[in-house]
C-alpha cells in the first residue's frame, strides 16, 4: 500500500517561519523540501526522552499568525497520535497538542543544528 499523504497545517510566529524558510534553504532541501524537513524534525524530536516537556514549553507561544502547510505520510501522523497520548498523560489540560508538538519539533531542529534522524546523538 502506498503511504498516503495527509495535509496538515500549523501556525507559526513570523520570525520563526522566516528562520524555518532560511534553514530549509541552507540545509539544501530546496523550496519543495519543507514537508520533508519538518517530518524529519518530528521524527528526531519524538526520539528525545524529554519531548513532552519540550512540547509544554512550545505551548506558551503567541503571535502565531503565519500558516504553514505540511504533507505528512500516514505513518508519521500515527507516531504523532501516539505521542499525543503520552503528552496528555503528563499535561492533561494542554490544548492544541498536535500543533504544539510540530512547533516544538521545528524549534528543536533549529536549535540543535543540522541533524537528520540518522545522525541524532542521544548521548548529550
Amino acid at each position: 500500500m502506498m503511504n498516503k499523504k495527509i495535509m496538515t497545517s500549523i501556525k507559526l510566529q513570523k520570525a520563526l517561519h522566516h528562520k524555518l524558510q532560511q534553514r530549509i534553504i541552507n540545509d539544501n532541501y530546496g523550496m519543495r523540501g519543507k514537508s520533508k524537513w519538518i517530518i524529519e524534525a518530528i521524527e528526531a524530536f519524538l526520539l528525545l526522552p524529554d519531548y513532552p516537556s519540550l512540547v509544554d514549553i512550545a505551548d506558551d507561544m503567541d503571535h502565531l499568525n503565519e500558516i504553514v502547510s505540511i504533507r505528512m505520510p500516514e505513518s508519521v501522523l500515527e507516531k504523532i497520535e501516539q505521542a499525543i497520548i503520552n503528552i496528555r498523560r503528563q499535561y492533561p489540560s494542554m490544548e492544541g497538542v498536535k500543533s504544539n508538538l510540530i512547533r516544538a519539533s521545528i524549534l528543536q531542529r533549529l536549535i540543535r543544528g543540522n541533524t537528520s534522524v540518522t545522525e541524532v546523538d542521544l548521548t548529550d
